[in-house]
C-alpha cells in the first residue's frame, strides 16, 4: 500500500473544501437513493463530518495496526444506523467517484488500484466487528426517560435508564438519540458509576443553534423513550481498586465522566476504606457554572481522601481562584501522580501543555476532548489515534 500517495492525493481532494462532501452525498443519494433514510433530514452538519473522517482513515490504512480497536468500534457502531454489508459498497463506490472527480488526470490506474485496497481493508474490519458483536450485543438499547432538571442556564441534568442490561465502564461514552431528533446521534458520558437500578445521568449543555441540545432542554419528557449505543471509549477508565494517586482536570460538563470515576473510587472506600488521594480541578468561566459545587465540596469534607478546588477564568470577582484550569493543575503536586483530563479541545491541550512542561510524563496523561459544538448536534503524546478520532469526538462518529 501507498501510504504516501494515498495522503497526498487525499490531501489535495481536502483543498476544495465543501465541494467534497456536496459531490459525496449528491452521488451516494443519486446512485443509491435507499441509503437516504439513514441520515438526518437536515445535512448543515453531516456533510463534513462523514467524508473527513473517512478519507483520513482511508488515507492512513497502511498504519491501521496501530488504531484496530478504534475502527472495529466503528463498525459495531454502526449497527445502530442498520448498516449492513452491502451498504459499504455504495460509500466505497461513491468515495472513488468523488476522488475521480476532483484529482482529475492524477486519478490513474494506479491510484485507483490504491484506494481501492485501503478502503477494502478498512469495510472489512468493520464488517467483521459488526458481525461479531450481532451475538452478544443488540444494535442499540431502548432507554426511558427518568427526569430532565435544568440545573443552570445552559445546562441540564438527564436521566434515563435502559429497558435492558446495559454494562459501561465509569469514564467512558455513549451516544443518543431522542424521538425528537431522529438520525442525529449524539455522545455524552454517563456522570456515575453503574448502578443497580441501572439508570444514567447525562449531562447535556445547550448549545445556541444547536440541532439536538435545545430540544432535550426544552422539549424531552420524562416518559419518552430514547436510543443509547454500545458504550465506547478507554481514555478516561481506570483499574478497579487501582491505587495510583489521581488529578482530575475537567472543563466544563467534562466533569461528567470524572464524577463517574470518582464515584467508582468512592465505591471501593466504602467497602475497603482505602483509596488513592484524588484532587479534582473544576475549571469553568463564571462561578455560576460551578454546578456541582454543593456535592462536590460535601465529598470534600467527609472523604480523606479527595480535595476539590473550584478554578474560574472570567470572572475578576471571584474571590476564589482564578485563572486557567490548566495553569492551576500545573502547579499542584505531579508527584506519583495519573493525570485524567477532560474538557473542550483548547482547554485540553492548554492542560497538556502545562502539565507536560511541569515534569508530568506525557504516559500519565490520560485525556479526552469534548467538542462542544459538535457534541450538541476523546496532545501530550499524539499519534495514529489523534488524527483518526478527532473527527468523531463527540460529534456522532462516522455517520
Amino acid at each position: 500500500m501507498d501510504a504516501y500517495a494515498l495522503q497526498r492525493s487525499w490531501d489535495r481532494v481536502t483543498k476544495h473544501g465543501e465541494q467534497v462532501p456536496l459531490y459525496f452525498y449528491s452521488h451516494i443519494f443519486v446512485s443509491h437513493p435507499e441509503v437516504r433514510a439513514m441520515f438526518p433530514l437536515s445535512m448543515s452538519n453531516q456533510r463534513d463530518k462523514f467524508v473527513s473522517a473517512l478519507g483520513r482513515i482511508v488515507s492512513h490504512a497502511d498504519q491501521i495496526d496501530k488504531d484496530a480497536a478504534f475502527v472495529q468500534h466503528l463498525g459495531r457502531d454502526h449497527r445502530k444506523y442498520a448498516v449492513v454489508a452491502e451498504h459499504y459498497n455504495a460509500v466505497g463506490a461513491s468515495l472513488c467517484a468523488t476522488l475521480k472527480h476532483f484529482l482529475g488526470p492524477e486519478w490513474d490506474e494506479q491510484l485507483a488500484a490504491e484506494w481501492t485496497a485501503a478502503y477494502q481493508v478498512i469495510a472489512r474490519m468493520m464488517v467483521e466487528a459488526a458481525e461479531n458483536s450481532q451475538e452478544s450485543t443488540p444494535d442499540w438499547w431502548d432507554a426511558d426517560v427518568l427526569s430532565v432538571e435544568r440545573r443552570t442556564m445552559d445546562l441540564t441534568l438527564l436521566t434515563v435508564r435502559p429497558r435492558r442490561a446495559f454494562q459501561f465502564q465509569p469514564g467512558q461514552s455513549v451516544s443518543m438519540e431522542i424521538p425528537q431528533r431522529p438520525r442525529l446521534w449524539r455522545y455524552f458520558s454517563p456522570a456515575n458509576a453503574p448502578r443497580a437500578d441501572g439508570s444514567i445521568d447525562l449531562h447535556v449543555q445547550q448549545i445556541d443553534g444547536g440541532q439536538v441540545s435545545p430540544s432535550v432542554v426544552r422539549k424531552l419528557q420524562p416518559g419518552d423513550e430514547v436510543k443509547l449505543g454500545a458504550p465506547v471509549g478507554e481514555r478516561l477508565t481506570r483499574r478497579h481498586n487501582d491505587p495510583r494517586d489521581l488529578l482530575m482536570v475537567a472543563g466544563g460538563t467534562g466533569l461528567a465522566p470524572l464524577l463517574a470515576v470518582l464515584e467508582q473510587i468512592d465505591h471501593e472506600w466504602a467497602r475497603s476504606h482505602t483509596a488513592p488521594h484524588v484532587h479534582l480541578l473544576h475549571g469553568v468561566r463564571m462561578p455560576w457554572h460551578l454546578y456541582e459545587r454543593p456535592r462536590l465540596r460535601e465529598l470534600a469534607q467527609t472523604r480523606p481522601w479527595f480535595d476539590y478546588t473550584e478554578v474560574v477564568s472570567a470572572d475578576g470577582s471571584y474571590p476564589g481562584t482564578r485563572g486557567k484550569v490548566g495553569t492551576v493543575a500545573a502547579r499542584q503536586d505531579l508527584s506519583g501522580r495519573t493525570a485524567m483530563v477532560c474538557g473542550g479541545p483548547q482547554m485540553v491541550a492548554h492542560t497538556l501543555e502545562r502539565l507536560a512542561a511541569a515534569g508530568l510524563p506525557t504516559e500519565h496523561i490520560k485525556y479526552e476532548n469534548f467538542y462542544y459544538a459538535a457534541a450538541d448536534d476523546h496532545t501530550a503524546n499524539p499519534a495514529f489515534t489523534r488524527p483518526l478520532t478527532a473527527p468523531f469526538t463527540r460529534s456522532g462518529d462516522l455517520k
